[in-house]
């Protein structure tokens, strides 16, 4: 067992346009303020970070943990959710998806997708340079349209989007496996990998890559009606990464687990901020804790009710009450007795 690492920060919620939230050294100093150990930085957000710089220069690199631990924070991971999420874009989602790359390849899906892959590897070496041993991303999505069969699915569409995620997704997980970072997938609705089903036949299609891990986040899991408990205990070997979300499930005669075309406010699901929700984080850490789990516990804000800055302020206290100090001794210890083999044959009732 070990003591988890925490609280840490993702900041792409809290990222803007004004101060202190337009810069990494502005931010930085908010989230110490409050309390945070870490952040996990996106890393398409040029106000904080410049991921083609941090993959070429280890100068950058070294001058960012250093600006970053003069108000006391390291870097959790970083993240490359939306150019994880662009690798594989259904077609159904190529205009709204397309805002998340670069200009000059919006409209060009071949384009785009080079472009993510791109930037995942550029990712990889970043996280080498900085250091990390994890990182945070999605796996995008070719088959999530066709998530409910109905109509019947033609036999091996499944099979087949599985299969060219695979051959998308190999070259990077080589590249991240090159740099000694594990690449952890947040299991998500919207998503090919969203459960733990869809994460073992991912697995397979990659042949049980090394480095394909899990970030693992319970409040997506509540919204499907997961057990996701049971699923540390299932998953811990692949677990690397741990979003601390909360969230509602509150189904009625109206709506229940398909209740999406609601605004988030009158949704049956919700995420809500730390301690707002239905999630027991105590029974989530312990078992964090006894499978040793070895990264850190990031705040990840989402709420349609509370202030982003109320829930950073009480998700860094939050987390910091959860995380368990490891212990370091038996509580029985005083009782025990020095026995030896003989010993133990004796009250056994054994010849010794």
């Amino acid at each position: 067992m070990k003591t988890m690492q925490g609280p840490g920060l993702f900041l792409a919620q809290f990222a803007g346009d004004a101060a202190p939230f337009n810069s990494l050294d502005g931010i930085a100093a908010w989230a110490a303020g409050l309390g945070f150990k870490a952040v996990q930085i996106p890393s398409w957000d040029a106000r904080l970070f410049d991921l083609a710089l941090a993959a070429e220069s280890q100068s950058y690199c070294d001058d960012l943990r250093g600006r970053l631990a003069a108000h006391g924070l390291q870097i959790s991971e970083l993240s490359s959710h939306l150019q994880g999420q662009l690798l594989a874009v259904h077609p159904t989602y190529d205009r709204p998806f397309d805002r998340f790359a670069a200009p000059a390849v919006a409209g060009n899906p071949a384009a785009r997708q080079a472009w993510a892959a791109e930037q995942l590897r550029l990712a990889a070496k970043a996280s080498a340079r900085l250091g990390l041993k994890a990182h945070a991303t999605f796996s995008g999505a070719l088959a999530w349209p066709f998530l409910y069969p109905w109509p019947p699915r033609p036999a091996g569409l499944i099979d087949k989007a599985f299969a060219e995620l695979a051959r998308r997704w190999t070259p990077v997980l080589d590249a991240f496996d090159e740099a000694g970072v594990d690449v952890c997938y947040e299991l998500h609705p919207g998503e090919d990998l969203f459960d733990g089903v869809s994460f073992e036949r991912f697995l397979d299609a990659v042949g049980q890559h090394t480095r394909a891990c899990i970030l693992y986040d319970p409040s997506h899991f509540l919204l499907q009606q997961l057990d996701y408990l049971a699923f540390i205990d299932i998953y811990h070997p692949r677990i690397r990464a741990f979003h601390v979300k909360d969230a509602e499930f509150r189904p009625n005669g109206r709506q229940g687990v398909y209740g999406g075309y609601a605004d988030w406010i009158d949704r049956a699901g919700r995420f809500r901020s730390l301690g707002d929700g239905q999630i027991d984080f105590g029974a989530i850490f312990s078992k964090l804790t006894r499978y040793g789990y070895p990264g850190w516990a990031v705040l990840e804000w989402e709420c349609c009710l509370k202030h982003q800055e109320d829930g950073a302020r009480e998700g860094a206290a939050f987390i910091e009450r959860q995380i368990i100090r490891v212990a370091e001794k038996s509580f029985d210890d005083f009782a025990n007795a020095a026995s030896d083999r003989g010993e133990v044959r004796n009250m056994l009732g054994l010849q010794a």
